[in-house]
């Protein structure tokens, strides 16, 4: 135990200038430390489970003596009762240093997220339209909460208002919210569950996506009325034109279209081999060209530094309207992914193959799941000859 030295007075120790520690008295063990630079502070020197330990317990300037003297008495109580206060003292650092990190906002935690999932993306559209979605509906709301803060009652705000007028929007907006915050809890920025999940939380306080939205079917050409229009695609001789014309003739998609590289077709063995990351379902599709699609290619004319297929007229793909636009100056009450439709019909009204084989041309997930386990291949051969047959159709005159 230190000696007890002689209680000195505010004003006493304000005149100390000595470097080093001099004693100040009331509380055994307290200093006040005066550094090189004149900088003085409090020290309490203690003894803790039989070491000589020093702590700090602030500036001069910010503690007055009373104030320190009340600290350092707390600090010998705490010793006497068995407590360590230097390492609870480190503890509390530690619990603070953990809440400041974890004190993420909702708007911060879509940024960390977006970016360390960018290969999850397909393509720079869809994660703007995360971005943009989130931007509009998500971030006026909660976008400067703490994600350790976000309640039911603050995505039922953000949703209630579109629910019912923007279902679609609105289901794909919960979705992303959901996301993003099972990313926080698995970050530990969030140990509270998750409230915009929809089972359990929100489907006992908003009505079923499927209840409120009525499906809308993408406009398309009746199958009777596809050799005509083919026709009438045949005599123009644009961009536009001849990329419809392939996507008729392979029942795919714009955007697999429009992104369709030369490096993508075999030539030899008539396919077309769209990798996975362009594709919906994410997953490699491989389609049989009939000969009809491989004369509309070659009459493509390529460029030696473009790698799409169908060029824009400024260089590069052509854009996600283009087809559209050219269908609507043809007077065409259709989309582009009605021929899928229109398809789709024609397998059903005029062949004999199996709805199974259809659906894997369109490259359309096997929702049995059993189904899906047994079925492994691409049916490529059965479809080989569908494809020859469509284009066969598309093409009578």
């Amino acid at each position: 135990m230190p000696k007890k030295a002689q209680e000195l007075t505010q004003l006493a120790i304000k005149k100390l200038t000595k470097i080093g520690r001099h004693a100040v008295g009331g509380v055994a063990g307290l200093y006040l430390l005066i550094g090189d630079n004149e900088a003085k502070s409090w020290v309490l020197r203690m003894n803790v489970n039989g070491v000589r330990r020093d702590m700090g317990l602030g500036s001069f300037a910010d503690l007055s003596l009373s104030a320190a003297r009340d600290k350092a008495r707390n600090i010998r109580q705490q010793i006497a009762s068995g407590t360590n206060p230097i390492e609870e003292r480190k503890k509390k650092r530690h619990a603070a240093i953990l809440q400041e990190a974890s004190a993420i906002t909702f708007e911060k935690a879509c940024a960390e997220f977006l970016t360390t999932h960018k290969q999850k993306w397909k393509n720079a559209k869809h994660k703007s339209q995360w971005e943009a979605t989130l931007k509009t509906y998500a971030y006026p709301v909660i976008g400067k909460i703490v994600v350790s803060e976000i309640t039911l009652p603050h995505i039922i705000k953000i949703l209630e208002p579109i629910w019912t007028t923007k279902t679609e929007t609105a289901s794909r907006l919960r979705g992303r919210i959901e996301t993003v915050l099972d990313w926080a809890i698995v970050r530990e920025y969030r140990n509270k569950d998750n409230p915009a999940r929809w089972k359990g939380y929100l489907d006992k306080v908003l009505p079923s996506p499927k209840a409120i939205a009525k499906p809308v079917h993408h406009k398309a050409i009746p199958v009777a009325a596809v050799a005509a229009f083919f026709a009438q695609l045949q005599s123009n001789t644009s961009m536009s034109s001849k990329a419809l014309q392939f996507l008729i003739l392979t029942a795919t998609r714009s955007n697999e279209v429009r992104g369709a590289t030369w490096d993508e077709i075999d030539f030899e063995k008539k396919i077309w081999t769209i990798p996975a990351e362009r594709m919906k379902a994410a997953k490699e599709h491989r389609i049989p060209l009939a000969s009809q699609a491989i004369a509309l290619l070659k009459s493509v004319p390529r460029h030696a530094r473009e790698k799409y297929i169908f060029v824009a007229p400024r260089g590069g793909q052509l854009s996600d309207m283009a087809l559209t636009v050219f269908m609507r100056r043809l007077n065409v009450d259709a989309v582009p992914h009605g021929f899928r439709s229109t398809f789709r019909d024609w397998v059903a009204e005029h062949t004999n193959y199996p709805n199974h084989v259809a659906e894997m041309a369109l490259a359309h997930t096997i929702s049995n799941k059993v189904e899906a386990a047994y079925r492994r291949g691409d049916l490529f051969d059965k479809r080989r000859e569908m494809m020859n047959e469509w284009a066969g159709f598309c093409t009578a005159t």
